[in-house]
């Protein structure tokens, strides 16, 4: 599959593609309206450019078919249902049936591979497990491609470099903050990267710069690599970097149908043109979706790639459409900020997040107008304020952060586009 002449990689899509736009037609009501909206049936798929007729999915058709209204099989058919951070309080819930698990195990087992990765490697799997879909499924990758998985998840560092030494961990799955942590952390320790058996590190969940690639190689003594995925369209392994062509991943296209296009028109952009990710999941069966929008800015490169593959491959992620920011490869909106505020007596509907970089990892901290009332008060009581504003802000998100109270007025207003988001990390 991931060598195939085009004409025959384009006749799968094809074929594929006409067989779930029919199935989702029948089985799933709100897609059935959007189609019939168009004047769109499913007989009319004709071609692969007669995708452009189908009508685009936006992360608010999830949240307003929450949780399960987009699944297109009987509840009795879902094994593993996986949610990320929606814009508001509801989180973006997915599904997978068996053959959708087998699906994605077999993609991270091609992704892996990509890496260098094989059977016989120890596999140091630090993504986090639970509802976040990273850690389980690198977890079925690496068991499919045959290697040992060390389900370590995050934190507790230095265990995990002890495991490391121990354990003769040779493949690192983490975000790229993480990483360079781990190797802060060995630095204070005492362990030189190079005594250990690391060869490669695959980095995801959160954006990184080529100077934090070489950042990391230098201070872990690997290769590292980069790895696309996004809970909506199946987790990690849509697209994966090959060590032969660093600087662009390829696109598992047997499985996933990508377009770049204009942002603002929503117009289809040439290869070689930058412009935001749109994917149609071809062979999902729980939770398939149809020209999804990513808001995640990138363009496509058809040109014939060393390893061999011809996969298209899709550059780094450059930045997005929305306000949307990543924080420890937890997905973070200003909306789900205010959500919490404005459930809070005593503070105002002007906030600002600041976003740094210290060290190797990012913190966040949320700057809130309190009332005149409130800002007069005793400093016991704007703690207890302060407390309870951060610990509704973890549990929604899942994120830690600080919350500085600040004076009535004292936030710059805009006569235009409030700015919620001061982000100083250099990524």
């Amino acid at each position: 599959m991931e060598t195939l002449p085009r004409v025959g990689l384009e006749s799968i899509q094809l074929r594929r593609l006409r067989k779930l736009v029919a199935r989702v037609y029948k089985t799933v009501e709100p897609y059935r309206r959007k189609m019939d909206a168009a004047g769109i049936k499913p007989e009319d798929i004709q071609t692969l450019a007669d995708l452009q007729k189908l009508p685009f999915t936006y992360k608010d058709d999830l949240r307003d078919n929450y949780p399960f209204g987009l699944f297109t099989v009987p509840m009795e058919d879902v094994v593993r249902i996986h949610a990320s951070s929606g814009t508001t309080g509801k989180p973006t819930v997915v599904g997978y049936t068996k053959k959708d698990i087998d699906t994605w195990a077999n993609l991270m087992a091609r992704a892996l591979s990509c890496a260098g990765a094989h059977k016989g490697d120890m596999v140091h799997n630090a993504y986090g497990y639970g509802l976040f879909t990273g850690g389980l499924g690198a977890h079925y990758g690496a068991e499919r491609l045959g290697a040992a998985v060390i389900p370590v998840s995050g934190g507790n560092t230095k265990r995990q470099i002890t495991i490391m030494q121990d354990f003769g961990s040779t493949v690192l799955l983490s975000t790229p903050s993480y990483a360079l942590n781990l190797a802060d952390a060995m630095e204070a320790m005492g362990v030189d990267p190079a005594s250990l058996s690391l060869r490669v590190g695959i980095f995801g969940a959160e954006p990184w710069s080529e100077s934090m690639r070489e950042e990391v190689e230098k201070k872990l003594n690997i290769k590292a690599v980069d790895i696309y995925g996004l809970s909506e369209v199946i987790g990690p392994g849509v697209a994966m970097e090959c060590l032969q062509t660093l600087g662009g991943m390829h696109i598992f296209e047997d499985h996933f149908l990508a377009e770049i296009i204009d942002p603002e028109t929503g117009e289809v952009l040439p290869p070689g043109e930058k412009g935001e990710l749109v994917f149609t999941t071809l062979t999902k069966e729980a939770f398939p979706v149809i020209r999804y929008r990513t808001k995640d800015i990138s363009r496509l490169f058809y040109e014939p790639c060393a390893c061999g593959r011809t996969l298209v491959r899709m550059e780094k992620v450059t930045g997005r459409t929305d306000d949307m920011l990543i924080i420890r490869g937890v997905n973070v909106f200003p909306s789900q900020i205010e959500h919490v505020l404005v459930g809070i007596e005593g503070v105002e509907p002007h906030y600002q997040i600041v976003v740094e970089r210290e060290g190797n990892l990012d913190t966040m901290q949320v700057r809130v107008e309190v009332s005149e009332e409130i800002f007069s008060d005793e400093i016991r009581v704007l703690e207890n304020l302060a407390r309870k504003i951060q610990v509704e802000i973890k549990d929604l998100l899942g994120v830690t952060c600080s919350v500085k109270l600040v004076e009535p007025k004292t936030i710059q207003r805009s006569e235009g586009k409030a700015q919620r988001v001061i982000d100083n990390r250099k990524i």
